[in-house]
Parts: C-alpha cells; sequence; structure tokens
C-alpha cells in the first residue's frame, strides 16, 4: 500500500504523529458528547472550582493569624467536600474512559498492522533497560536508536492529548487532582 508521501524520509514517523493527533481529537469530541457538555459535569466542575478557591484562601488567612480549632474545622471540612467533588468528578469521567479506550485500542491495533516490524522513528539518544524495550518492540535489528510505532505512538497520545484538553480548556480543574485513588491525609493517620 502506498502512502501519500511515502518517499519522504520521515513519512511513517509522520503518519504515527498525525494518526494520533487525530485520535485524540476524536477521543476529546467523544468526550465532549459524554462528559463536558452535561449539566452534571459542569455543576461538579464549578464545586470543585468554588471549593478550591475558598480552601486557598482560607489557608492564606490563616497563616496570616493564629490558628484557631474552629478554623481548622472549616479547612477541613472544605477539604473533604473537594476530595468528594473530585472523585465525583473522576467517576463522571470514568463512563467515557471505556468508550474512548476501545477508540485507542482499534487505532493502536490498526497502526500495529500497518507499521509491524518498521522502524517509523530514529531516536536522538540511546535509550536505557526499559525504555529500549518498549521503543524497540517489534523490530529487528540491534540499533538502539531505531524507534518502533508503538512507543512513539504512546509518547504522541500522551502528550497530544494532555495539551489538546489544555488548549480547549477541559483540563481537569486546579483542585481535582485526587483523582478515583487520593492520597492517604496525614492528619487522619
Amino acid at each position: 500500500m502506498a502512502y501519500p508521501f511515502s518517499d519522504f524520509k520521515y513519512s511513517d514517523g509522520l503518519t504515527v504523529v498525525g494518526i494520533s493527533f487525530c485520535t485524540a481529537i476524536v477521543c476529546e469530541a467523544i468526550s465532549w458528547v459524554l462528559i463536558y457538555r452535561t449539566n452534571s459535569y459542569k455543576n461538579i466542575r464549578s464545586s470543585i472550582d468554588k471549593a478550591s478557591k475558598k480552601l486557598e484562601t482560607m489557608k492564606t488567612d490563616s497563616q496570616k493569624i493564629n490558628i484557631k480549632k474552629s478554623k481548622t474545622k472549616k479547612i477541613d471540612r472544605v477539604e473533604t467536600s473537594l476530595k468528594e467533588s473530585s472523585r465525583d468528578l473522576s467517576l463522571f469521567k470514568f463512563k467515557s474512559g471505556g468508550v474512548v479506550a476501545l477508540v485507542l485500542f482499534v487505532v493502536f491495533g490498526l497502526l500495529n498492522s500497518l507499521f509491524e516490524g518498521k522502524v517509523v522513528a530514529k531516536l536522538p539518544f540511546k535509550p536505557f533497560g526499559l525504555v529500549m524495550k518498549m521503543s524497540h518492540r517489534g523490530l529487528q535489528g540491534t540499533d538502539p536508536t531505531d524507534c518502533s510505532m508503538a512507543f512513539l505512538y504512546f509518547l504522541c497520545s500522551i502528550s497530544i492529548r494532555t495539551n489538546l484538553q489544555k488548549f480547549l480548556g477541559f483540563a481537569p480543574p486546579r483542585g481535582a487532582s485526587a483523582g478515583l485513588f487520593p492520597m492517604p491525609d496525614p492528619k487522619t493517620s
């Protein structure tokens, strides 16, 4: 199968990057349909924004003056509310994760069949152990700077989708970093 620009030196690598970019756009469109446009998501996101701003102002105020026990309890209450809202947001996003994962698996399978055993890029460095196994996956030869489709697609998917979310305004709110499995609270242990 002849690709457009197949005589171009970097055509395979650019094809993988282009498909990764298109996949990121499709995944964000799916997320928008299933998540970002719903009122539930907007309500959870606004409650996270309000709670994180309130917590930030309470903490800066408490640093200026002596911390009273009632103020500490209020801060703990707001932190708990923020954690619950963040967990709700993560669960809400988890619903569309299956559909997005299915799209990514299908595209990965397609790319894997197209570029099986082909070097799609050259790394500008010699990777170490585990990274070399990932970057050289499915390739013949001993050149450690050869890069397989799987490694390039993985790197592109992570970086492009994250930056696309920031660009489109779909990045998680500042206070919503806990996710489904938050770090344990040192006050309670």
